[in-house]
């Protein structure tokens, strides 16, 4: 209650003083990250020749997850990260299971790649891996920690782009599905780091995303089969022009048009 009877909420307050929000962004864009560079180093270092395919991006991958939780925890907590169940959840999976549907049918219709390097490992290992790193672990940095860093600093909207960005230059460079370093498929990851990261602006939650993109990469190139196996020079152009096209369509429908439509 305040002097004139009426009650007031708490407002939140830190356990500890944080450092400013530019500073908190700073460090959330290139300390996590190095981390993962020198953990997946010194792993590549007692492995030698014995590291498997998805030893050193596991590692890599899982050292920008732990960075990402040990700060993101102390600053902003559980919900501050995106870690938001219930409504938050269900509205995010809903709105990432539209790109799923897209990179499906493109699937289907546009044909397959070279599978070898998919098939040739064990199904439940290679979701583990797409659940708990090329998901969990890389939007946990890219839209949890960056984002709410980016959020104090320059605003909710520039969060959603900048994490949108990261996400994307990252599953450029790691993803299993990056098959081609052609301006078609860096247009598809551009897109599909921004259609996330607008996802996570509207929802205020992460987890639900998480789950539809490790289905979506299991779904999409494990399970499928191949409609006409080609490799990945010869990949169809129109897969990823279809697939950012589809992407920039739903952005177009997701983009906020008031403050009030932000869940940070």
């Amino acid at each position: 209650m305040n002097r004139s009877g009426k009650e007031t909420r708490p407002t939140f307050q830190p356990a500890r003083p944080l450092p400013p929000a530019a500073a908190r962004t700073a460090i959330a864009l290139f300390i996590p990250p190095v981390i993962g560079a020198i953990l997946a180093t010194v792993a590549q270092n007692l492995l030698g020749a014995q590291s498997s395919t998805l030893a050193l991006p596991s590692v890599f991958l899982g050292g920008i997850g732990l960075a990402s939780i040990y700060l993101g925890m102390n600053w902003y907590g559980a919900a501050g990260l995106g870690l938001r169940g219930a409504r938050p959840f269900f509205a995010g999976a809903g709105f990432a299971f539209l790109g799923w549907i897209a990179v499906l049918t493109a699937r289907f219709f546009l044909g397959a790649i070279d599978e070898s390097r998919f098939l040739q490992q064990p199904l439940l290992p290679s979701f583990i891996y797409l659940l708990f790193f090329e998901a969990f672990a890389l939007q946990l940095w890219t839209f949890g920690l960056l984002f709410r860093g980016a959020a104090d600093w320059r605003g909710p909207l520039t969060a959603a782009i900048v994490g949108g960005l990261t996400f994307a230059a990252a599953g450029f460079l790691v993803f299993q599905e990056s098959f081609q370093s052609t301006w078609q498929a860096a247009v598809y990851f551009f897109f599909w780091g921004l259609f996330y990261g607008i996802v996570r602006l509207r929802t205020g939650s992460l987890i639900g995303v998480v789950l539809i993109q490790a289905t979506q990469s299991l779904t999409a190139w494990f399970l499928l089969p191949p409609i006409r196996p080609v490799t990945a020079a010869s990949l169809n152009p129109l897969f990823y022009i279809y697939l950012s096209a589809w992407y920039l369509l739903l952005l177009w429908r997701l983009w906020p048009k008031e403050e009030s439509d932000y869940r940070v």
